[in-house]
């Protein structure tokens, strides 16, 4: 039986900490930023963890290689 492949799209997106936390970074970063505050973009550029138990179990399953 051949390899499992990991997800492409997920693993672009998403790392995995060292304690097994899910790690991504924030969405609405790209464009249209005039309008948004300074506060707002510095917060933006931040990576936060996924705090959801399924989410977090989903996108393991899908990084898994």
């Amino acid at each position: 039986m051949p390899k499992m492949k990991s997800h492409k799209g997920a693993r672009k997106r998403f790392k995995i900490t060292g304690s097994g936390k899910v790690k991504r970074m924030r969405a609405f970063k790209s464009h249209i930023l005039t309008k948004k505050s300074s506060k707002r973009k510095r917060r933006l550029r931040q990576a936060t963890i996924i705090q959801t138990p399924g989410e977090t179990r989903n996108i393991k399953r899908l990084l898994q290689a």
